[in-house]
């Protein structure tokens, strides 16, 4: 489709003032409309919508959204580790967006997770910046293969929600460049996203909607950005400073007050007009890109009528290919569920059996499939996992909810009366928040007191149903519990506490193990959650564990087809589960203190960090179980070419199970001496096969020199400036893995120094830094 304007000839056209009012949007969702005499052709607007995991399109009503598919969330996607699927639902929601006039959708997220207590880890979908890139080049190349423009945030080092607007993230640049960019680079340079969000935070003092050596040094000279740079909304504290420092678009508008401050800049001669017209035009290309011409520019869904609270009719369904795109979710969700455990084999359960099952959880009644925050959906349908179990084991199924759940709808919890329910009646009873979300919104607040509630001792109501629980239990041969964290846990603009499950879960999981000793049952747990939990209270009496992460509005059916065994769960941890909190990286700092966070562990953030420390762990980065087994062997290891750092993998995976199954094989390289401290393992490959019982299929990877190289920080560039990739000549480790703990085949390979740089100069010898005087011995 041809564009709707030429970018060149209307920017001639345009006045200073209307180049500057393209700068900001003209509302909280749209983009500014420049329409006058004497215009070439005119400027339209494009409407922007929040994703990641589905397209929330807003109706003008707050919290009130036109429905769309809840595709499942990054946590649950990044479990997949699933290119072509991650892909494919990318490509689902553009197409939702354009059947619902919306020309970007403000995704995806690829921001580290540091900690597992932030509060958005949902949104995010690893601990390992390679993954998260990967994934992320196959969200962003699907989304805009349909014309729909994606925005790659929160850049950059956004890994906490509690603070976010003010918190100062003080990192070295090796740090950053390894872990927190790496993944914004890898999509940026592979996937070439329309525009680029920037976040809250500010980055060693300043904040990155102003931080030229983030949105001009780093992504457009380094990476060769050519999008534009568009703000997180009311992220933006300086509109000159931020223009100057490479942002393109603020968001939301702010009914002209910026606009003018741009004007009243380039008249005052501090600020170059064409700073203004670089802005300008790339705000128009993105328009010009992403308007989809005068027909059905509010989508064809919208232009068949539609009210704030409406359900889409059959024909606005059909237009969606909602069923199509349900199907697709369920296909996910099943991709992404992660079998964790499985003692005794007693998963998968028989269907044509008399065994009583016990569901027990509310969860199963009202399923978690997303968090909270601007990433909810108003999902077209959602799978009620008590529903469609009992849809395959029939009257064998007995329900009792276990622990309190009050459901407003699919984004949003009744928190008061959970509250309520708990005995919690007044606000001055509820439990305390955490001093620094005294300043939250009333809401926030609330859902903190609901987390808290943990702290006090069980309610009444909350014996009560973990008794009837058991009652249910005590008469079934199988007893599957639902938990997992309430949406009160897991939602933008706060963290959680503690790794903790409720405490009424808890105790209702403990009971259930109980009763299974009692009566020889199974216990089987399947778990919500975006982010891991602790689990050493009942971990060790569960016979199998189902993790779902949030896996969206089609997550009941996927996990009833996985535990009767009509699929095999396929599913990997996407990030390390922890035995407790104090055990995680950068725990003493995690949130930071004065304004200021430290990121005192530098590159050893997920299993780079357990490993480092020789840490036990519940379950590591890229474990998952499968309904059958699978061998790996015949490991060969060419170097190509030494001296460009070229080398490829091989290795031969062997389905030696009875079933059908998919596994992901990992690679990993180490590099045990260097100059710098390196992790002992780093994940540099991975690839999704399915197999039939039996069959083989050889495995291909190609390394390259990045693959071996680290962020050299004081070498000096041709160019002047300092910092480069490193490869440091020796010995190197190359790993392939089921996990990043479970290694099958392994050997080492010598590669020389990389001889395009200049040589390395190592500590010691280093003469423009203080601690030279310390290795001269001159020290008092």
């Amino acid at each position: 489709m041809n564009p709707p304007f030429d970018v060149d000839t209307v920017l001639s056209e345009l006045t200073l003032e209307e180049k500057a009012s393209l700068l900001s949007g003209v509302d909280d969702w749209y983009t500014q409309v420049i329409d006058r005499p004497g215009l070439t052709r005119p400027v339209p607007a494009i409407e922007v919508g929040d994703g990641p995991h589905g397209l929330r399109k807003e109706t003008g009503v707050d919290m009130v959204w036109v429905p769309a598919t809840g595709f499942p969330t990054a946590s649950a996607m990044g479990a997949t580790w699933d290119r072509r699927l991650m892909r494919r639902v990318a490509a689902a929601i553009g197409e939702e967006a354009r059947a619902e006039g919306v020309q970007v959708v403000l995704g995806p997220g690829v921001n580290m997770k540091r900690s597992p207590l932030c509060g958005r880890n949902f949104e995010y979908f690893s601990e390992d910046p390679l993954h998260s890139g990967e994934l992320g080049v196959a969200y962003v190349a699907g989304l805009q293969s349909v014309g729909v423009g994606a925005s790659l945030k929160h850049f950059a080092a956004n890994n906490q929600e509690v603070e976010r607007t003010r918190i100062s993230v003080v990192a070295d640049e090796r740090t950053l460049r390894e872990t927190y960019l790496a993944a914004f680079e890898r999509v940026v340079t592979r996937a070439e996203p329309w525009t680029v969000m920037c976040s809250y935070n500010r980055l060693l003092g300043v904040h990155a909607s102003q931080n030229r050596w983030l949105l001009t040094e780093v992504l457009r000279e380094d990476w060769g950005f050519t999008g534009a740079v568009v703000s997180d909304w009311d992220a933006v504290h300086d509109r000159v400073a931020a223009l100057r420092a490479g942002l393109d678009l603020e968001m939301p508008g702010t009914g002209g007050v910026t606009d003018a401050e741009i004007v009243a800049a380039v008249r005052d001669g501090v600020l170059d007009l064409a700073v203004v017209d670089d802005a300008a035009r790339r705000v128009l290309q993105l328009v010009a890109r992403a308007y989809p011409g005068v027909q059905h520019v509010n989508g064809a869904v919208m232009d068949l009528g539609h009210r704030a609270g409406d359900r889409l009719s059959a024909r606005q369904l059909e237009v969606l290919r909602a069923a199509e795109h349900h199907e697709l979710a369920r296909e996910a969700a099943i991709a992404g569920i992660t079998l964790l455990r499985n003692s005794g084999r007693v998963l998968p359960l028989a269907e044509d059996s008399d065994a009583r099952i016990a569901v027990i959880g509310a969860f199963a009644e009202h399923p978690r499939i997303q968090g909270g925050g601007s990433s909810g959906v108003a999902p077209t349908r959602v799978d009620v996992p008590l529903e469609a179990i009992r849809e395959i084991a029939g009257e064998r199924v007995r329900y009792a909810p276990g622990y309190v759940a009050a459901v407003r709808n699919a984004y949003q919890d009744d928190n008061l009366a959970i509250l309520a329910a708990h005995g919690i009646a007044s606000e001055a009873d509820r439990p305390r928040v955490a001093r620094r979300s005294e300043v939250l919104s009333a809401e926030l607040r609330l859902a903190e007191s609901v987390q808290r509630i943990s702290t006090l001792p069980l309610s009444d109501t909350a014996r009560r149903l973990i008794e009837e629980a058991a009652a249910v239990a005590a008469d079934a041969d199988t007893v599957v519990v639902f938990a997992g964290l309430p949406l009160s846990y897991e939602q933008e603009a706060n963290d959680r506490y503690t790794l903790a499950l409720p405490a009424d879960q808890n105790a209702l999981l403990v009971r259930m193990a109980e009763v299974c000793a009692d009566t020889g049952a199974a216990l089987i747990v399947v778990l919500a959650n975006g982010s891991p939990v602790t689990m050493d209270l009942w971990h060790d009496h569960a016979d199998a564990i189902l993790e779902t992460g949030l896996g969206g509005q089609a997550v009941g059916s996927a996990v009833a087809e996985v535990l009767f065994g009509r699929r095999a769960p396929s599913g990997k941890t996407a990030e390390t589960y922890p035995l407790s909190i104090e055990d995680t990286p950068g725990y003493p700092t995690w949130q930071g203190e004065r304004g200021t966070v430290l990121y005192g562990e530098g590159v050893f953030i997920g299993y780079r960090w357990y490993d480092a420390l020789r840490r036990e762990v519940r379950y590591p980065f890229g474990h998952g179980l499968s309904y059958t087994e699978f061998a790996y062997a015949d490991l060969a290891v060419e170097v190509v070419d030494a001296a460009a750092g070229d080398v490829t993998v091989a290795c031969t995976i062997v389905n030696a199970g009875s079933r059908a199954g998919d596994e992901v094989v990992q690679l990993y390289v180490g590099d045990p001496e260097a100059e710098v401290a390196r992790p002992i393992r780093e994940l540099r490959g991975f690839e999704k096969v399915r197999l039939q019982p039996a069959e083989s299929v050889r495995i291909e990877f190609a390394l390259r020199n990045r693959d071996f190289a680290y962020w050299d920080s004081v070498a000096e560039r041709a160019d002047g400036k300092r910092g480069l990739w490193r490869r440091e000549g020796g010995e190197f480790r190359i790993e392939v893995a089921a996990s990043s703990r479970d290694i099958r085949l392994s050997a080492t390979i010598q590669l020389p120094d990389d001889p395009t740089i200049p040589p390395l100069v190592r500590d010691a010898e280093l003469r423009d830094t203080v601690a030279s005087r310390f290795v001269q011995g001159h020290a008092g």
